[in-house]
């Protein structure tokens, strides 16, 4: 018999019409951004980027033979529906003239990419060595908590550069069964991490990495529902549908099915 799991929702702030991070609406918690680089105690760099969807063998990256101070990556997401598959790509890298990157350690897990990236300085500099992010990655919930007037808007994704850019976008399908598959983006998060708890009006869900990667200041937490009237034929109570649901690559897969239909 499964066990009631308890939910602690006192790091879940309420925040009526407001969303906790311009670069997900379903974040409720958690370090913010497509993107996050930090300087480490050894000077090292670490990198995180969201890539929802990628495989974990399905990233690539290099350093830049020439100058020795950008890091590109890029991955594709993969879809049997290769029209709406996301392929993205993008950089990472110094900002510094007196540095060079000697080394890159890559980890795709969970449609999350880390990056350790080691430098070396190779000539002296008065300034302070310093590191860039890339253009456009993300506001990431950086607007006035206290001005109400101001309403954040959720970002396009600005490593996609083919299919859906929306960070906000859920992909669904509705198949000839009568089934829908919805999709969502919880980088991040496992199918371990995730429950789907279903009532009469809606399915929601909750996703939280148990496992924190030692550079990050702590777990992220997704939170959403779907809404049954948009789900079902008029009539026809959600909870009589069959409802099945799996994570893989930071993405979310919820398959809702009439009662009357053969779901596999």
């Amino acid at each position: 018999m499964a066990q009631t799991r308890v939910l602690d929702m006192s790091r879940v702030p309420f925040i009526p019409g407001r969303i906790h991070a311009t670069n997900n609406e379903y974040q409720r918690y958690g370090p913010k951004g497509f993107m996050q680089i930090k300087i480490l105690e050894n000077d090292n760099l670490y990198v995180r980027v969201d890539l929802p969807g990628v495989p974990d063998d399905g990233v690539r990256h290099r350093v830049d033979s020439v100058r020795q101070k950008v890091v590109f990556f890029s991955g594709e997401e993969t879809l049997s529906d290769k029209k709406n598959a996301r392929e993205y790509a993008g950089t990472a890298g110094l900002g510094c003239d007196c540095c060079e990157i000697t080394g890159v350690d890559a980890k795709m897990k969970d449609g999350v990419l880390r990056m350790i990236v080691s430098r070396v300085k190779v000539k002296d500099h008065d300034n302070k060595c310093t590191h860039f992010l890339p253009p456009n990655t993300g506001k990431s919930g950086r607007y006035n908590m206290d001005d109400m007037n101001i309403m954040a808007e959720v970002e396009d994704h600005p490593f996609v550069v083919k299919g859906p850019k929306r960070s906000d976008h859920y992909s669904t399908q509705r198949r000839g069964d009568g089934s829908v598959c919805v999709s969502f983006d919880l980088p991040g998060v496992c199918s371990d991490d995730i429950l789907v708890l279903p009532n009469e009006n809606e399915v929601k869900f909750y996703g939280e990495n148990k496992e924190v990667y030692e550079h990050d200041e702590s777990c992220r937490i997704f939170m959403g529902a779907l809404n049954g009237a948009y789900l079902c034929a008029p009539g026809v109570p959600l909870l009589s549908h069959h409802i099945a649901w799996d994570a893989e690559f930071g993405v979310l897969k919820v398959r809702i099915s009439p009662p009357d239909s053969n779901s596999d």
